[in-house]
């Protein structure tokens, strides 16, 4: 396991999400609550052009986007390819990425394949593993506040017992 993926430096993470316009998301959902759903209409909502590619809901839309069945299918280039597969499945999806001639790989949470990202370097691609660009993308332009974290407001904390609070129970 390579220790340089364990840790991504805040200014390299924010230049990706930056320069990066299409992404094709593999493993997108028509499920309204998917995690991959969420990521997609955040990301859309943030000016990015999300294709989703999912063999299981070929020709469904999603949020206004039709479902592609793979990455040979694309019928434009994409900046970035989401993977919202296992480290399994990472591994053929990274080839087709550097196929492809996307310049970044992005492997979601819990998603984490060493020797497909030392393909994809070698190819020059930029990867990055086990992190999701929606939760970065609210950590680092500063919206991650607007969802109640890092707040202080949301805590999973008992408050101490006051006066008042005695008096309800």
């Amino acid at each position: 396991m390579t220790s340089r993926h364990d840790q991504y430096d805040d200014d390299h993470l924010r230049a990706i999400l930056r320069d990066v316009r299409v992404i094709a998301m593999v493993g997108a959902s028509p499920d309204w609550n998917r995690p991959s759903y969420f990521a997609m209409k955040y990301l859309q909502d943030k000016g990015y052009r999300i294709i989703p590619v999912n063999p299981r809901a070929v020709s469904q839309i999603i949020l206004g986007e039709t479902v592609i069945p793979d990455l040979a299918a694309l019928s434009v280039k994409p900046d970035m390819v989401d993977i919202f597969r296992n480290a399994e499945a990472a591994g053929p999806l990274t080839d087709q990425a550097i196929a492809l001639g996307a310049r970044v790989v992005w492997m979601q949470l819990g998603v984490r394949n060493d020797e497909a990202a030392a393909r994809a370097e070698a190819a020059g691609l930029t990867v990055i593993m086990n992190r999701c660009p929606k939760i970065e993308s609210m950590r680092l332009f500063g919206e991650l506040g607007w969802q109640g974290i890092n707040t202080q407001i949301l805590t999973a904390k008992r408050r101490p017992l006051t006066r008042t609070t005695r008096k309800l129970m």
